[in-house]
């Protein structure tokens, strides 16, 4: 189903499937992008603030986009943010934690500088699967408008 905006109205939820994850994926995330002991190194990561390996919260960050794009909002040119107001993490993931998002419709408005678009404002959480909350984000998402006719 093709979503626009008006299509879209505030307390919409949208939710993914799970997603697992991994020491192996932890690691090879932090290797490339956030190489600190406690993302790389169980020993390491043991003595840490953490006690233990945890995932980059820019890990859970883009496994969050990932989930965003699974939960099939529809949206005509993807999933294109405009910007995070808020981002949030509460506790760190783990080797084994099964996350999933919800994203709910906020706002919708018209952009006044780009006719026939406009933005979502949305509210993601992404939970563990004992529904804790692992990382909140606000965001806005660029939507078109129903063409005419």
């Amino acid at each position: 189903m093709t979503r626009y905006l008006e299509d879209l109205e505030p307390g919409q939820v949208f939710r993914s499937p799970p997603h697992t994850v991994t020491a192996e994926a932890i690691k090879d995330f932090a290797a490339r992008w956030d190489p600190q002991p406690f993302h790389l190194d169980e020993a390491a990561a043991a003595q840490s603030f953490f006690a233990g390996l945890a995932a980059s919260g820019w890990h859970t960050a883009a496994i969050t986009m990932r989930l965003l794009i699974a939960a099939e909002m529809g949206l005509p040119l993807g999933v294109i943010g405009a910007g995070v107001e808020v981002l949030k993490w509460y506790r760190p993931v783990r080797p084994g934690d099964v996350l999933a998002i919800e994203a709910t419709v906020l706002e919708t408005r018209d952009m006044k500088s780009r006719p026939g678009l406009g933005l979502a404002q949305m509210e993601v959480v992404t939970r563990d699967a004992a529904g804790q909350p692992v990382q909140s984000m606000r965001t806005s998402v660029v939507v078109p408008l129903r063409p005419p006719g």
